[in-house]
């Protein structure tokens, strides 16, 4: 569950960045403003996105198990 929630930020993370090089527009900034709530919406991002590294070099234990 908590892999799947990181995975969920960091998309929505991704698709901000796509809209602030594509568009300009930053939807973060524009629901939060300049404040904290922002500055913690961009920390979880970015502690999403670190914690989806790990699932690169994770095996899947289902697909493990599947095999013996």
């Amino acid at each position: 569950m908590f892999d799947k929630t990181a995975l969920a930020i960091a998309v929505i993370g991704a698709l901000n960045w796509g809209a602030i090089g594509l568009f300009g527009f930053n939807l973060v900034a524009a629901l939060a403003g300049d404040t904290m709530i922002s500055r913690v919406i961009y920390t979880l991002v970015g502690l999403s996105g670190l914690w989806c590294v790990s699932l690169l070099f994770r095996r899947d234990a289902a697909a493990s198990r599947s095999h013996i």
